[in-house]
């Protein structure tokens, strides 16, 4: 357990360089994400028999795909980050990965901003090739949640949104401080049990786009929980007492819209069948 507890202090977050450029577990890990989400889609098709072929479904990885970057990445200037106004009037330092000439990657992604790319993606996607946009979203809601343990994982391995300080015995050192692994936490409740909830609810569904607002509220609940055991953002810290954080409010506020957008779409369907 001592290894484990000290283990930061053993393991290199950069996998290789080609040539000068680091490439860290990181980005290796969000690789590997969006590849599983890609294949647990095309097999949930396969096996559910869903109306979308091959290419229009590697068509809409696409467009998702660039909704989440450009999403998650806006998403952190403007909800996190300390120089949103610089950012604001110099756009172009956005994607910059470099800082003084070096090489550092792209830092700093927000979940709930990816959300926000990914749905304009999808419906422009919608708009384009005519595909029911619920059918779409519950394709998604099946998908993601696998490829989010990747995610958190890549999270752990970079050493980065650590948890709360604790004296668990499975706690990591982080500096001098004994921490909750929280990202893993978050890639087992978020990733493992969400998934599990939508795939055991899906042939249950009753309309179209239903797995979609269930992931949102499932997400949201279990990424609340979560957030007790993660350390605040250092630049923005606890927005109320000494326990809630701005992803644990964006987080209820996520699951909050989908709960209600839910109850609205059920309710008009019992009446349609009525």
């Amino acid at each position: 357990m001592e290894y484990w507890n000290h283990i930061y202090e053993h393991f290199n977050p950069v996998a290789f360089n080609i040539f000068s450029i680091p490439v860290h577990w990181y980005g290796l890990m969000y690789v590997l994400a969006l590849l599983s989400a890609l294949m647990i889609a095309k097999w949930i098709v396969k096996k559910d028999a869903i109306a979308i072929t091959k290419e229009q479904l590697d068509d809409y990885f696409i467009y998702a795909e660039i909704g989440v970057i450009l999403g998650a990445r806006l998403g952190y200037v403007l909800f996190y980050d300390t120089h949103t106004m610089y950012y604001l009037t110099n756009p172009w330092q956005i994607f910059n990965p470099f800082i003084d000439g070096q090489f550092v990657g792209i830092r700093g992604m927000s979940f709930h901003g990816a959300i926000l790319g990914f749905l304009i993606g999808s419906y422009l996607y919608n708009r384009r090739h005519g595909i029911p946009f619920g059918r779409l979203m519950d394709l998604v809601a099946v998908s993601v949640p696998l490829g989010y343990v990747f995610g958190r994982i890549g999270n752990f391995l970079n050493q980065e949104l650590v948890g709360r300080a604790t004296d668990v015995p499975w706690g990591i050192y982080v500096y001098d401080t004994l921490r909750h692994p929280s990202q893993l936490y978050e890639a087992f409740v978020e990733g493992i049990v969400v998934f599990a909830i939508i795939y055991l609810y899906r042939k249950r569904k009753a309309f179209e786009g239903e797995l979609i607002l269930l992931y949102g509220v499932a997400y949201g609940l279990c990424r609340a929980i979560v957030e007790f055991y993660r350390a605040p953002d250092a630049q923005i810290g606890y927005i109320i007492g000494q326990w809630m954080t701005l992803g644990m409010a964006l987080s209820l506020g996520m699951a909050a819209v989908s709960a209600t957008v839910w109850v609205y779409f059920r309710s008009r369907n019992t009446i349609q069948k009525l």
